[in-house]
């Protein structure tokens, strides 16, 4: 990514942003790209066609390689007890509801075979959920984030990840947000404390020569 170079010089000077790369077993995590999400005429969505694509590219080459793939949606029950204070936060949010069309996976990237769908609710992927176990359990060292939102969901799974002592890998352009600005603020924060953020043609080349 190109930030503005005032901006990364100092954070560069100060040793911010190191790269981290990617290891020896990384996994696709693909974060919250469910129908209410990629929809663009509900509250929650907005157009992510260009995510979509590139996490479909993304999606391809981890199944050619056999490596591990996840999918994280949200969902809560009728009586929205689980939803804590989240759901007085974000009152959209009311429209992720449990057995629902709306916290489905979008048909254009959906899981496949034994692809699991892990079910959160809240931002971080890690947050309640048996994804750490699972990353164990499949002996990852890395996780490369697709999804959205980047400034939410992808930037909590990002911190997560990082503090469960994943490499961290964020393609640009297979994350989006619904604006851009905390789009791109959230990348430079997420590339200078978290996690590299690159390409997807970056990752796929990474793949294709070393895995």
């Amino acid at each position: 990514m190109d930030w503005p170079h005032d901006i990364d010089t100092e954070y560069d000077e100060a040793d911010f942003g190191a790269s981290v790369g990617l290891g020896d077993r990384p996994a696709l995590l693909v974060i919250d790209l469910i129908n209410a999400f990629t929809d663009p005429t509900t509250r929650l969505g907005a157009d992510v066609t260009d995510v979509l694509e590139q996490t479909e590219r993304l999606l391809t080459t981890f199944r050619e390689h056999d490596l591990p793939r996840y999918f994280t949606t949200v969902a809560f029950e009728d009586s929205y007890g689980d939803a804590g204070r989240f759901i007085e936060k974000v009152p959209a949010l009311k429209e992720l509801r449990l057995g629902t069309e709306a916290v489905e996976v979008d048909e254009r990237i959906a899981p496949v075979d034994d692809e699991r769908v892990i079910l959160k609710k809240y931002a971080s992927a890690f947050f309640g959920t048996d994804l750490a176990t699972e990353l164990t359990t499949d002996r990852v060292d890395t996780l490369v984030l697709a999804g959205v939102t980047t400034s939410g969901c992808v930037r909590a799974t990002a911190v997560d990840s990082l503090q469960h002592g994943y490499r961290t890998i964020v393609p640009a352009d297979a994350v989006g947000d619904r604006a851009d600005g905390p789009h791109r603020a959230n990348l430079f924060d997420i590339d200078a404390k978290y996690g590299d953020v690159v390409t997807t043609d970056a990752v796929l080349n990474h793949l294709s020569h070393d895995v």
